[in-house]
């Protein structure tokens, strides 16, 4: 009996604090983002040599580099979502042309949609300027897109406009939609994570709090999940006030 309770005490004794292991978390992402961000890099220098399209494994190396940004996104969500909630953030709302802003996130997907043989059109209501925070609606807009191409067949459409004092920003695809129990589930931001989907709800999560963080007058953004729009699939849909 005595040996048991001292291996019992040693064993809570030796369990870290919460604030430890959270550092430790931090700290083995910030090494995991720089090991990945090493990937992309030299991933990107093959493709981007003469040779690359000559290769056998060209559609793979594409592959694998989309999969290693996606990666790295969600690496740098989990850090911005660590420093929200130790108040450190520095969230700075700036007046952001919507057409250049839009047109400088879908460059960085322009191989990758030719490669994948996907349309995208980009709708932005003439001269609409808006306050938010760029680096922060850029990774929800990521997020977005990154679905969007994974799920539809061959269009993919973002909308930008001004409806009733909000800026409502649409990522449209025409595949199949979301299933009923996305829909149901989209209210709440702190879902379960799907395991025999491999899905952790990290992006879903990660908008919704961007969303909210966007306020004025009382007025909080949201984001809704909804199937339809212009091209009867999936709508993500972003309000900001």
């Amino acid at each position: 009996m005595t040996r048991t309770s001292d291996m019992k005490e040693n064993s809570v004794g030796s369990i870290p604090s919460v604030h430890n292991m959270t550092n430790f978390l931090v700290s083995s992402v910030h090494d995991m983002k720089n090991s990945v961000s090493m990937l992309i890099g030299g991933l990107e220098k093959a493709l981007a040599s003469a040779e690359a399209t000559q290769l056998s494994t060209h559609a793979e190396l594409m592959q694998m580099n989309h999969e290693a940004k996606r990666i790295n996104n969600n690496l740098i969500q989990l850090l911005t979502l660590y420093k929200l909630g130790q108040k450190i953030y520095p969230f700075d709302p700036q007046s952001i042309c919507l057409d250049e802003f839009l047109h400088v996130m879908v460059a960085q997907y322009r191989e990758l949609l030719r490669f994948r043989a996907i349309n995208l059109e980009v709708r932005v209501d003439h001269g609409l300027y808006w306050y938010f925070d760029e680096d922060l609606i850029s990774g929800v807009i990521g997020n977005a897109l990154n679905n969007a191409m994974r799920y539809t067949r061959d269009r993919i459409h973002i909308i930008a406009e001004e409806n009733e004092g909000k800026l409502v920003l649409r990522i449209e695809d025409n595949g199949n939609g979301y299933s009923s129990q996305i829909l149901q589930e989209s209210d709440d931001c702190a879902r379960g994570v799907d395991f025999q989907g491999g899905s952790t709800g990290l992006g879903f999560y990660f908008s919704a709090m961007v969303a909210r963080m966007h306020h004025n007058q009382g007025c909080l953004g949201e984001l809704k999940l909804e199937n339809g729009g212009s091209l009867s699939g999936a709508c993500f849909v972003l309000c900001l006030p």
